[in-house]
């Protein structure tokens, strides 16, 4: 039996000890208390008659019984995200891949991300109960996501304990986080170097290991409010009542209602089965897997931008069509005022086709603000040669001195472009073969402008030497 002080009430309630060792031991119960609560326990061994009176404080709570893996859920955002104050772009599926699921894992726990969780409907219910029941929860805030810290926040508001943040090297915190602690971890941004990999997930699985076997105080809520309780689930509440007046008939639990059996692929799984058919060109495939992802998690960006991506290059209904129902999807992520890269490159992309099947001028103009902006916040090839390439499109249809303005913008673009493709030529680190062929066929269109035919085509040249060239 135990004693635990409820509701203003001490209640004296059965389990059964296991494992018992001079570290402490499992209680099994239908009448859990909360984490760090103060109980007593009375024991009688086995063979034993006198019962031993225990003080104790309850470290660790698990729905379910003991027989099943502990649970790590991650937090964090998927698939490629901005980094704003750095204007870097960072894949965190390579990090959660690579480091995150794998420390977990050989932890001995059992890892799940936001988007592998099976649901019907809105995401936020699991979402929310994982915050609440996870063993340990590992929060990767890196390119300081909002959904991420909100949903650390949460956790660190139901959860005194076993809550682990990461962040990548060269993030700029919003805010003062002095109160937590934080490892860091090296990202290159397409990837993570492999040194780095079995590096942080060694110091990652370290960690789990230890919060999960003797878990401290690691929320800064909890940590200031020294007499904060954690909260009980209401239906723990109403058997506490239960207990408390007497009534011994089982309350049943509640059931969720309205889900549909056969829903259950994954956000993941979805993602993972559209990525394989844009590699294989099938878009239309993909635009149909995608529709089903934006309806599980509506409001990210991401799901957002691969659909645009997916519909435009459909040419379905028609190539025009296809296009305008791009912009449709692009609009609601406001890239008026959006410094998000992709939105801004797929929105000069989309825009820029516009402009070259209708000769409307206002696509042309919206597609050089896009790739304008995306450059200056970028500094990069993609951005710059296509915002040259619009330059010199407005340029003639323009009147002087504006079609003088433009030629002038074009050449410094380009300019600019040069400079930054023999930056990355000249660095140290090693460029796939795919990246590389693309800088020198960017140099040789920059080369051609600026009305240097021989640079180009030596710049072309070096492109389709590199085996295999892209198509």
């Amino acid at each position: 039996d135990f004693a635990t002080k409820e509701l203003d009430l001490v209640l004296r309630m059965d389990g059964i000890a296991k494992d018992i060792s001079l570290g402490g031991m499992f209680i099994l119960t239908d009448f859990p208390t909360r984490i760090g609560e103060d109980i007593v326990v009375y024991l009688t061994l086995p063979g034993g008659k006198q019962e031993m009176e225990l003080p104790a404080i309850v470290r660790w709570v698990r729905e379910g019984g003991m027989g099943e893996k502990q649970i790590c859920f991650v937090v964090m955002g998927f698939g490629e995200k901005t980094d704003y104050p750095t204007g870097r772009v960072i894949d965190l599926d390579k990090s959660y891949r690579y480091i995150i699921k794998p420390a977990a894992e050989e932890a001995g726990l059992r890892c799940v991300r936001a988007d592998e969780i099976i649901h019907s409907g809105t995401i936020d219910v699991p979402m929310y109960e994982q915050l609440l029941t996870a063993d340990v929860v590992v929060a990767d805030v890196s390119t300081s996501n909002c959904n991420a810290f909100y949903e650390l926040g949460v956790r660190h508001a139901l959860r005194p304990y076993t809550t682990i943040t990461i962040a990548e090297d060269k993030m700029v915190f919003p805010f003062d986080v002095n109160h937590i602690a934080i490892r860091r971890y090296q990202h290159l941004g397409k990837g993570i170097d492999f040194g780095e990999v079995m590096r942080m997930k060694a110091a990652l699985k370290e960690a789990i290991e230890t919060i999960a076997s003797k878990p401290t105080d690691d929320s800064p809520v909890y940590t200031f409010l020294k007499d904060l309780r954690p909260p009980v689930r209401g239906a723990k509440e109403a058997a506490l009542r239960s207990a408390v007046a007497g009534i011994t008939e089982e309350i049943p639990a509640s059931k969720p209602t309205g889900e549909d059996p056969t829903n259950t692929a994954t956000v993941s799984t979805l993602l993972a089965q559209s990525q394989t058919a844009i590699d294989a060109s099938d878009f239309l495939t993909a635009k149909s897997l995608l529709a089903v992802v934006r309806k599980m998690v509506p409001d990210d960006p991401f799901v957002a931008q691969r659909l645009a991506l997916a519909t435009y290059e459909s040419k379905i209904p028609s190539p025009t069509q296809a296009l305008k129902d791009a912009c449709a999807i692009l609009a609601e992520l406001n890239p008026e005022v959006s410094t998000d890269i992709e939105t801004l490159g797929l929105g000069g992309a989309v825009h820029k086709r516009l402009w070259e099947i209708t000769g409307d001028r206002s696509y042309l103009e919206t597609a050089i603000f896009a790739y304008e902006k995306g450059f200056y916040l970028r500094n990069d090839y993609y951005n710059g040669i296509n915002l040259a390439y619009l330059f010199n499109d407005r340029g003639a249809v323009s009147e002087v001195p504006e079609s003088v303005a433009d030629f002038v913008l074009a050449q410094r673009a380009r300019k600019k472009v040069l400079a930054i493709c023999d930056s990355l030529l000249q660095s140290v680190r090693e460029l796939p073969d795919a990246e590389e062929y693309w800088i020198r066929a960017t140099m040789a269109e920059a080369w051609l402008g600026l009305g240097d035919t021989a640079k180009s085509q030596r710049s072309l040249d070096s492109a389709f030497s590199l085996e295999p060239s892209p198509s």
